[in-house]
């Protein structure tokens, strides 16, 4: 195995923070839907606004969990980059993988987000289908 050196985690920075804005951007879209859409509830409450909120909040939590993550795995490879520089390099390789498992899980939640909102935005095109105009 080749040794690790500073300039592999650094090659993680630039993809962790496109991510983390894309995370925002997606997070800062649906705040702002969250917040029209309870404007609209409380003017006249319905089950289907509600049943939306809901689904946002479900999002909200996730896109939350998705940044968390990766602000995680960014940190670590920070903390990699210090190990590797104080030449503790197994320990910098151990901190290094975990730092990958992390960058998966929250990419493996921001497909679990997709999902849901691809869900979502089916079903609200459904009346289109029904009515044969899609």
């Amino acid at each position: 195995m080749e040794t690790l050196t500073l300039t592999t985690p650094a090659l993680l920075f630039s993809a962790i923070s496109l991510l983390l804005l894309a995370y925002t951007n997606r997070f800062l879209a649906i705040a702002n839907l969250v917040r029209s859409l309870h404007a609209r509830y409380k003017e006249s409450p319905s089950q289907i606004l509600f049943g939306q909120i809901a689904n946002l909040k479900k999002r909200i939590n996730l896109i939350r969990s998705m940044q968390i993550y990766g602000l995680a795995s960014l940190l670590l490879c920070v903390a990699c980059m210090f190990l590797v520089y104080i030449e503790w390099q197994v320990v910098a390789e151990i901190i290094f993988g975990i730092a990958l498992v992390l960058l998966i899980i929250s990419l493996g939640i921001s497909i679990w987000e997709i999902n849901i909102s691809v869900k979502a935005l089916n079903l609200h095109i459904s009346d289109l289908e029904d009515t044969g105009r899609l």
